[in-house]
């Protein structure tokens, strides 16, 4: 199996995890687990043609006249990829795909099913063949309804100790809260006496006790069986809250940061073609600290990129923007971050505290609230205070008030084109690529903010207005295609390629990628509603590389690759 040195680590993470006694006949059961599991080839490096597309299963409903077919959501899914992905996107994040209850997927009822409405495993496979797939693993909670939380009420001894419970009355002020609902649900137990379950996110959502070796074996082998079905990346979602220690604020315990660590030993013990990346919506320095010491995730979210330029895109000042991206590890270092904008979630405002004014970034919010954003809220000492920012990444830092569809997918363009810039793996939503705007009727006909980003439209209705060369929706996939296929021919792009945030004003925010051979590439975005200048002799660039200076547009993106005799650009002011 696993060398000896790779042995040593994960009896050392189960000894400090469980206890010497408990961590050691832990470990022999994950041994029994790991000698029979299938090994690796080992992982496979990213790349600057590799990009990130995050949907779910069933992303784009049927044709109003096919409703009722049997074509799956999956199969939907691959079928438009098939004919309009181009080679854009390397790696498909499918969001939650099992039988569930409730969150759109993340009320997981069965972790080794695939959901009816969405399709079968031959379509995970089928998309497999095409894409590296991402999984998402929701560890930390799961459905009421489960067969494991319904053994748990009835009394069966197999799952008896799998939930985390408290007393009626516990004291859970010292507990970091991620929601205004109540910490403890009270459930009924088949003997008739009462039973008060962790529930961080829902009442429909149970937490799991990982104290109990049981529950994290069982994780272990529904790991190792997505790597199996074809998972490249799996993705701990909401994995911050793992651990519940009483007088601990249950957020980034030591022994969440252990099980996160226990899983990458696990692949790498295994030589699995498989990353570990987590899922912590919190400030910045809590963020990158599950990292570890290049023992733990794989990969991070870059969660302040998205407030940030928000920030930058609704403000016209991307000074806090270039100040903490200039704050950002070196690449190639151990540190990769998956940078993106929009997701199925809302916008976190929690990673930007600290990064930028309060008092700048407030009125932020307010713009963003009287541009259509929604804002849902979470318990602190001194009450409920903003979460995130519900909303389409489009319909708020590209707002109908901006003028014509070309101005609009102009100025959403230069907030993707920070994004596609960084160093890192650049992630896009479905619904960002296809230029989807607010889905207002969302959260009244489904009862949460989040739906607002998360609508299903007809397949025929999307295709149609991708084909209309004006459309909104054309000219936002079509510009976000043309940076990834330029994206795709520069290695000064790729993840760990050296960056060098450059030094601009107001709205502006440049950054100079390589040099990789002789290759090097400029980006420019200007994120304001007024014309700028990027003086780039005052930035000590290499002489005669790029102009002394570069004129931008109002919302303008323009990206100079230049080297070895060879220069290229693109510009989308300038078609």
């Amino acid at each position: 199996m696993a060398n000896t040195a790779k042995k040593e680590t994960l009896g050392k993470l189960f000894g400090f995890i469980y206890g010497e006694e408990t961590g050691r006949e832990t470990y022999a059961e994950l041994l029994g687990l790991l000698n029979g599991a299938k090994r690796g080839p080992g992982l496979t490096m990213f790349t600057h043609k590799d990009a990130f597309l995050i949907s779910y299963g069933d992303m784009l409903a049927p044709p109003a006249d096919k409703i009722g077919a049997k074509d799956t959501g999956l199969a939907r899914l691959g079928k438009f990829l098939e004919r309009r992905n181009q080679g854009s996107f390397s790696y498909l994040h499918i969001l939650p795909f099992h039988p569930y209850t409730s969150d759109d997927g993340f009320s997981v009822v069965d972790y080794r099913q695939v959901d009816d409405r969405f399709g079968a495993w031959d379509d995970i496979a089928a998309l497999g063949g095409r894409f590296k797939l991402v999984f998402d693993f929701v560890v930390n909670h799961g459905s009421v309804q489960s067969d494991w939380f319904q053994d748990f009420l009835s009394g069966d001894e197999a799952h008896a100790g799998w939930y985390t419970t408290r007393p009626k009355d516990y004291d859970a002020s010292s507990v970091v809260r991620p929601r205004t609902s109540p910490l403890l649900t009270p459930f009924i137990r088949k003997d008739g006496s009462e039973v008060y379950v962790w529930t961080t996110f829902s009442a429909d959502q149970v937490d799991y006790d990982f104290s109990n070796p049981a529950v994290l074996l069982e994780f272990v082998k529904i790991f190792l069986e997505f790597v199996q079905r074809g998972a490249r990346i799996v993705r701990l979602d909401a994995i911050g809250y793992l651990w519940k220690e009483d007088g601990h604020p249950c957020l980034h315990h030591p022994k969440t940061h252990a099980v996160v660590k226990l899983f990458r030993a696990i692949a790498e013990a295994l030589d699995l073609d498989v990353l570990i990346l987590t899922e912590t919506n919190v400030p910045h320095p809590q963020n990158v600290a599950y990292f570890g010491d290049g023992d733990e995730a794989h990969m991070v979210y870059n969660f302040a990129l998205p407030p940030l330029v928000l920030h930058g895109m609704l403000s016209g000042d991307a000074g806090p923007l270039r100040a903490w991206a200039k704050t950002l590890p070196s690449p190639g270092k151990g540190w990769l971050f998956l940078n993106y904008l929009a997701s199925h979630d809302g916008v976190g405002v929690t990673p930007a505290k600290g990064l930028v004014d309060d008092a700048a970034f407030a009125a932020t919010i307010e713009e963003a609230k009287r541009r259509g954003a929604l804002v849902s809220y979470k318990d602190s000492p001194d009450g409920p205070i903003p979460y995130e920012l519900n909303c389409s990444y489009l319909s708020i830092t590209a707002p109908p008030s901006l003028g014509s569809a070309e101005i609009r997918a102009r100025a959403f363009l230069a907030a993707q084109a920070v994004l596609l810039s960084l160093s890192g793996l650049p992630a896009v939503y479905f619904h960002s690529w296809i230029g989807s705007e607010a889905w207002t009727e969302g959260p009244k006909l489904l009862g949460y903010n989040r739906a607002v980003n998360r609508e299903r439209p007809p397949i025929d209705r999307v295709e149609k207005e991708l084909d209309e060369g004006g459309s909104l929706r054309a000219l936002i996939n079509g510009g976000i295609n043309r940076l990834l296929q330029f994206r795709r021919a520069e290695e000064a792009f790729s993840p760990t390629a050296p960056q060098k945030v450059l030094d601009a004003d107001g709205a502006v925010f440049a950054l100079l990628r390589g040099p990789v051979g002789k290759r090097w590439v400029l980006c420019v975005q200007n994120m304001g509603a007024e014309p700028a200048i990027l003086k780039v002799r005052m930035n000590g660039l290499p002489a005669g590389l790029f102009p002394d200076e570069i004129a931008l547009e109002p919302w303008e993106t323009r990206w100079i690759a230049c080297g070895d005799g060879d220069r290229r650009e693109i510009s989308t002011a300038k078609g």
